[in-house]
């Protein structure tokens, strides 16, 4: 169903499955990004809200229960926590530690970046390095354009004083050589661009195509920065998944996916007034972060489980599908014997929660279950396109194919804000294509979807 002139705290109260996602009262609200019951009734909700709630909430608190209660954002779906717990409002307006959406003023928005920070290395260096190189894009985006000259110059001084220290952690120290040395380069370029920027007028054409190939240039920069990472990975490494869940597909790395959706009876994507035939977007399917998750979502891509599949869900809030046709609200296959089946023969996994500085993720439980509520997760919830997995809010192993897109929006998502983040996983995001979200609606269907790179990391139950 769609929201019209709902409130924030309507939109902000459930992210859940299209079967899950429609709870019936805040108290026993089903909440997890399940839609499965398109028709629920707004009005009940509401009312069901007004009961448990009592009482007008201030904008502040709208704004944070927005993040502590996605279970009744969508009355189709109703696998999201809900909005009435006290612990819930406490957990969002309370000071967090460092909480996945980023700390201090600033949230990191880029999805390269955040998965470039989600790589099991460390390097001191080179993520000095990241951080002057990713300065310039934010610097250019917003013409300071003396503050990216200073961005490109400790970049430059880093590659020319760190580079045996950078290289001491690849696995081929070589390669990682030849790749500085051709950044290394191409900061030459992008400093003339830039400087040629600086003496062109404000708001010209001369400036405007200045900052677009400098802007060009640093993202060619910023490519060559994650091969150079991913290269200090260290061989063979495995994000460790305990042997309960070897009965499951898993991803030992990363993959990428690209899937097309199109509208029904020839309409186009409309995308700020330019149209297209077709929305194509391009994922990144993240192992390290959430192994269990992603090989799920690798293993029904590769099975064609999505092609054909329409959108059950688009409400400014979230994109979501994965619920099939029929009574099932997932995937139904082999179940795994620590997880078990849906009540429909679901093949069902277990929620995966990756925090900062552990070895590896927990299972079955949330961040704030394990009482470590405000603690930032490997991969956030902050970037506009964030991939996140369905399930019923009070069962945490109920997720089995629906996932979501987050239509992440920083100004209701404030620097330590976001608590979707430990309650939900992310197990990847929109590199390419993500505006094409805005206007993928209820109804559209995935044409297409399929594994392009990084399938040889999926590894099947044996």
């Amino acid at each position: 169903m769609r929201f019209h002139n709902l409130s924030l705290f309507l939109l902000g109260s459930q992210i859940a499955s299209t079967s899950a996602f429609a709870p019936q009262t805040v108290q026993n609200a089903r909440t997890s990004l399940y839609a499965t019951n398109p028709q629920q009734n707004v009005v009940d909700t509401i009312e069901s809200i007004d009961a448990t709630v009592k009482g007008a909430l201030s904008g502040m608190a709208l704004a944070a229960a927005l993040w502590t209660a996605p279970a009744l954002m969508a009355g189709t779906m109703d696998q999201f926590p809900s909005v009435a717990s006290n612990d819930a409002f406490s957990s969002s307006i309370a000071s967090a530690k460092e909480m996945a959406s980023g700390s201090g003023t600033r949230v990191n928005k880029d999805p390269e970046s955040l998965l470039r920070y989600g790589l099991p290395i460390k390097n001191k260096e080179v993520r000095d390095l990241q951080k002057s190189i990713e300065d310039i894009k934010i610097n250019v985006s917003s013409k300071r354009k003396s503050a990216a000259l200073d961005d490109l110059k400790k970049a430059r001084g880093i590659i020319n004083t760190k580079e045996s220290k950078m290289t001491a952690s690849c696995r081929d120290a070589k390669v990682c050589s030849d790749i500085l040395a051709s950044m290394k380069s191409d900061l030459e370029p992008l400093e003339g661009t830039l400087r040629a920027s600086v003496d062109y007028q404000s708001g010209s054409d001369q400036e405007r195509k200045a900052l677009d190939d400098s802007y060009l240039t640093q993202d060619k920069i910023q490519k060559k920065l994650t091969t150079l990472e991913e290269q200090m990975i260290p061989a063979g490494y495995q994000t460790p998944v305990p042997s309960d869940y070897d009965d499951l597909p898993q991803l030992k790395g990363r993959a990428t996916v690209e899937m097309v959706v199109k509208k029904t009876g020839g309409e186009k994507f409309d995308i700020e007034g330019q149209l297209f035939n077709e929305a194509k977007m391009k994922m990144i399917i993240d192992g390290y972060a959430a192994p269990v998750t992603s090989g799920n979502f690798v293993d029904l891509v590769q099975k064609g489980f999505y092609t054909d599949m329409d959108i059950q869900r688009s409400d400014g809030f979230v994109v979501q599908t994965g619920d099939p046709k029929g009574e099932a609200d997932g995937y139904v296959g082999t179940p795994s014997k620590s997880v078990g089946a849906g009540k429909h023969g679901e093949r069902l996994i277990p929620l995966e929660i990756f925090p900062k500085g552990d070895k590896g993720p927990f299972y079955e439980t949330t961040i704030e279950d394990e009482g470590r509520g405000g603690e930032a997760t490997v991969l956030p919830f902050s970037s506009y396109g964030a991939m996140g997995w369905a399930r019923e809010e009070y069962d945490p192993n109920t997720g089995s194919s629906q996932f979501f897109w987050l239509l992440f929006d920083s100004d209701l998502t404030p620097a330590g804000k976001n608590v979707l983040d430990g309650r939900y996983p992310v197990f990847g995001y929109v590199v390419e294509g993500a505006d094409f979200l805005r206007d993928v609606k209820e109804g559209d269907i995935i044409a297409s979807a399929k594994v392009t790179e990084g399938a040889e990391n999926l590894v099947q139950p044996k």
